[in-house]
């Protein structure tokens, strides 16, 4: 689905659903919306052959983050500390992010 609308956004807090990262949570540092991925910090990481780009610049096998799909994570909220559902709602005339279980503003 080219450049669909997500309710994530960069920095948010997020947890992992389904797979073999399933409970864990990390903060969303890029957004795929063309494939509907997530790169989550810290979290699938993959082993990757990396070449030398410069003279100081290390080779070598290094530990990357690898996409997830964007279906396997839920926001975090703050308030409930728990995965939920966003739900948008216009606060003092703006659309504003919420928690769909106690309503506070994600």
């Amino acid at each position: 689905m080219p450049n669909a609308k997500y309710k994530l956004r960069k920095e948010d807090l997020v947890q992992v659903i389904a797979g073999k990262e399933r409970g864990k949570q990390g903060k969303v540092l890029k957004i795929d919306r063309e494939n509907g991925r997530v790169i989550v910090s810290g979290l699938n990481m993959v082993k990757k052959a990396m070449k030398k780009k410069s003279q100081t610049d290390r080779g070598g096998i290094v530990a990357v983050e690898a996409p997830i799909h964007i279906s396997n994570v839920m926001i975090v909220c703050k308030k409930c500390n728990k995965p939920v559902r966003a739900g948008y709602k216009i606060i003092d005339g703006k659309k504003k992010r919420v928690c769909r279980k106690c309503g506070e503003v994600l």
